[in-house]
């Protein structure tokens, strides 16, 4: 049991998938919903290139830097759901974006872990929103779900009006997101780049964390080489021989990037292949775990760390970019080295 329990703390809480996020009983249009705030103001922003924060750092027992000072593109990073629990005020559907411990959960939580993995590539912006809470990828509902991304997404969209009228300058864009936050970047994609003249500046979309069909744009490709610019990156990640719910169990059209080989197809790729991980606490770990890509969705076995068999644990969700952390940091760098040569 104390294996177990290191393990729950090891992946991010990740056993705290097996707990019942907290159920509204409010309907969406009966709640009040919280302010939005102006992107000119650095307090919008979970992360910034002009300042010090958490999408600085680099993970513990490691060699790695943050190469953001001297980096020639930018990141737009959309944070997945911190909102899961009982709200601890008026605002239920959508956080306030100033929930001080909502802001601090955000920043020592997914951009401390996930948006780290991109700051050897390029400058990262990460915008705080009023994202929604769990409850709306499991109401039934609709309306209280459309309603409550809308409002996330109309934050997004302004900070991204906002980076790219004040910041960007022209410079490569790699947008990056996972969860919540890449329901709202394939949105931003579709109605930003897909077709449009910013689709010259994209380096690459790693949009994590949703099944996303190969054929979610028109114009933006799914990545199916290291090398590969102006493509996207998907993939969900379950336990080796599992699959979710609501699977057919058939081939499906779902876009799967095996994150150690950056290719699509269904071969197996060993922990050897991964350059390393990022486990609780932020500490650096080599060779992590393995992946195969297999109808639509990302398989790999339980992390090889000490304890492992004591773990059974399924949806490997909330470690999506933590397992291949490095990988994704080094492929990040190279196709932004990639799509500079080809200037």
């Amino acid at each position: 049991m104390r294996a177990l329990a290191f393990l729950c703390l090891l992946f991010l809480s990740a056993c705290a998938s097996n707990q019942t996020p907290y159920v509204l009983s409010t309907r969406w249009k009966d709640a009040p919903q919280p302010a939005e705030m102006d992107y000119a103001n650095p307090a919008a922003w979970a992360a910034l290139p002009s300042r010090y924060d958490a999408a600085d750092l680099v993970p513990r027992k490691s060699i790695l830097q943050d190469g953001q000072a001297d980096a020639k593109a930018d990141v737009f990073f959309i944070h997945p759901t911190i909102f899961t629990y009982k709200p601890e005020n008026e605002y239920i559907w959508n956080a306030s974006m100033t929930d001080a411990a909502l802001n601090t959960s955000v920043d020592s939580s997914t951009i401390l872990n996930q948006a780290t993995a991109f700051n050897a590539a390029g400058r990262i912006f990460a915008p705080r929103y009023r994202q929604a809470h769990y409850q709306a990828f499991v109401t039934e509902y609709k309306e209280d779900k459309d309603a409550a991304l809308d409002v996330a997404y109309s934050d997004v969209k302004r900070a991204f009006d906002y980076y790219v009228t004040h910041e960007n300058k022209g410079r490569p864009i790699i947008i990056a997101s996972h969860s919540q936050g890449t329901v709202h970047a394939t949105r931003l994609l579709k109605e930003y780049f897909d077709g449009k003249d910013l689709e010259k500046q994209l380096v690459a979309a790693y949009i994590i964390g949703i099944a996303t069909p190969t054929n979610t744009f028109k114009n933006i490709p799914v990545c199916s080489s290291p090398t590969q610019t102006g493509c996207f990156v998907a993939y969900t990640t379950f336990l080796q021989g599992y699959l979710p719910p609501w699977h057919p169990g058939t081939a499906t059209a779902l876009a799967s990037v095996n994150p150690l080989t950056w290719s699509t197809d269904e071969n197996f790729a060993s922990k050897e292949k991964n350059s390393g991980g990022v486990s609780y606490g932020f500490k650096y770990v080599k060779e992590f775990a393995d992946a195969q890509n297999h109808l639509g969705i990302l398989w790999t076995n339980t992390p090889y760390v000490p304890g492992r068999s004591f773990v059974k644990l399924k949806n490997w969700h909330k470690a999506d970019i933590n397992l291949f952390y490095h990988n994704i940091r080094e492929n990040a760098v190279l196709r932004v080295n990639t799509f500079l040569s080809q200037k």
